[in-house]
Order: structure tokens, then sequence, then C-alpha cells
């Protein structure tokens, strides 16, 4: 397997990863203008990218992703609940999905909290093992942090979806697997995020202070905590729905 993270603007972390023994890729996040950061990257790989992955609808960057599948002839991908949304066609991904890359598997899980299309990506480098290497955590899970839940203007609703997905989707997953969220520090998708690009389940569970609250403390902390909202947030979602 190989794996990159890119640190894009607005503190946005976006991936590439793959089977460079079968020469297949995926990209996760990419912002717009960072497409051919991917393909160069692909190229030194001598890989081809199959898939493009939005982990949700952004309201805080550009998404790069349909342009990306565009110039590379990937497939789009983003959660079967964005098809009344979107103007365009993508490929609705499914809970507990399966998708093969190669020799890695991707299985998705649908993550609702932040916002209601949320999934994070589940890795599996099955050359070494059939355990879970890493999970890319999107706005759901951050390093120290958990994601904002006012973006559908439904606070303490989507505060209490976000408690029941990581208690019951991600802090189930094994301690020693690797977390990557979508942003680090400086982002305005949650409050009180680590400057540290990664870190592990077991090390939030431990030491994550949104992760040690009740249900009730959790909803009430994470609405008292909210960033202000994206400047260009209005615009941002309507071209990443294609309006």
């Amino acid at each position: 397997m190989f794996f990159r993270q890119l640190l894009a603007k607005d503190a946005t972390l976006s991936y590439f990863f793959g089977c460079g023994s079968c020469h297949v890729g995926v990209a996760v996040d990419p912002v717009l203008g960072d497409e051919d950061w991917f393909i160069n990257e692909a190229a030194k790989q001598d890989v081809k990218i199959t898939h493009v992955f939005d982990t949700h609808i952004h309201a805080d960057h550009y998404s790069g992703a349909r342009a990306l599948a565009e110039k590379t002839g990937a497939t789009y991908c983003l959660h079967e609940s964005n098809s009344e949304r979107v103007k365009y066609a993508f490929e609705p991904l499914k809970d507990k999905q399966r998708i093969a890359v190669g020799n890695v598997y991707v299985d998705v899980l649908h993550t609702p909290g932040h916002t209601s299309d949320s999934v994070c990506l589940l890795v599996t480098d099955k050359r070494r093992t059939e355990i879970p290497w890493f999970v890319l955590s999107g706005d759901t899970l951050f390093v120290g942090s958990a994601g904002r839940p006012d973006l559908a203007g439904r606070e303490a609703e989507m505060a209490g979806q976000l408690y029941d997905t990581l208690h019951q989707r991600l802090l189930t997953l094994p301690a020693e697997v690797e977390l990557y969220p979508g942003h680090t520090s400086g982002s305005a998708c949650g409050a009180g995020m680590s400057g540290k690009p990664m870190s592990t389940i077991g090390f939030e569970k431990r030491w994550n202070p949104m992760l040690a609250l009740d249900r009730a403390g959790f909803i009430a902390a994470l609405t008292e905590t909210i960033p202000p909202r994206p400047a260009e947030m209005d615009r941002m979602v309507a071209f990443n729905l294609g309006l």
C-alpha cells in the first residue's frame, strides 16, 4: 500500500492511497485547484486513480473531487442520501459497502452528525492483515475534537446523532486503528482540534475531551463551542451541490 496526506488550504487534509502492486489508487476530499497534485502523485506511483470520494458535501471549501474524477476518468463517490440534492451524477455509497482497490479494501461507514450524509472510510491492506489499518474520519472525528453539528440548522439534534455515531461506529473499532481526519487546527469545521494531523482510535478514546462526556454533556459542550460560519459557506455549498 502507498499513502499520501496533503495539507490543503483552509486547514483541509486530503488523501491519496491505494495498491501500488496493482497500480490503482483513490483520492479523498481533494480541494478545488489541487487536481494536478493528485495526478502528479499518481504518475510518480505509476497508478491509475479509479475512485474519488467526498466524505460529505463540504461547507468550508470548494471541492475538487468532481473535477479530478473528470480529468482522470475515475468514479466520483458520495453517500447515497445526496441523490435528491445534487445536480450531477455520482456513484452512491451505502453503509457497510466494500470497495476493492487492488489489495486494499475500503469499507464505507455512514456516520451522520456533522452532516446527514457524512461517511468515514475504513481501510484495510489485505496483504498485511484482515484487520483494518486506518480510518479516514472526514469531519466526524478530529484529533482532540469532534465535528461541528450546526450546518443543517438543527444543532442539538445533529449533536446527538454525532454522539451516537462516534460511540456506535468509530469507538468500537480496534484501539490501534489509525485516525486521519479531514481537517487540522485552524479549520472552521470544529473547535479545539489539534494541529497534529493523525492519531489512533485508542489515543482519542483516552485523551479527546469530547469523548469523555455522556450524551447530554456532549450535546451541551458541542453546541456551546460552535465556530463562526465560513464566510463563503452558501456559495461553497451551492457549488458543491452543482447548483
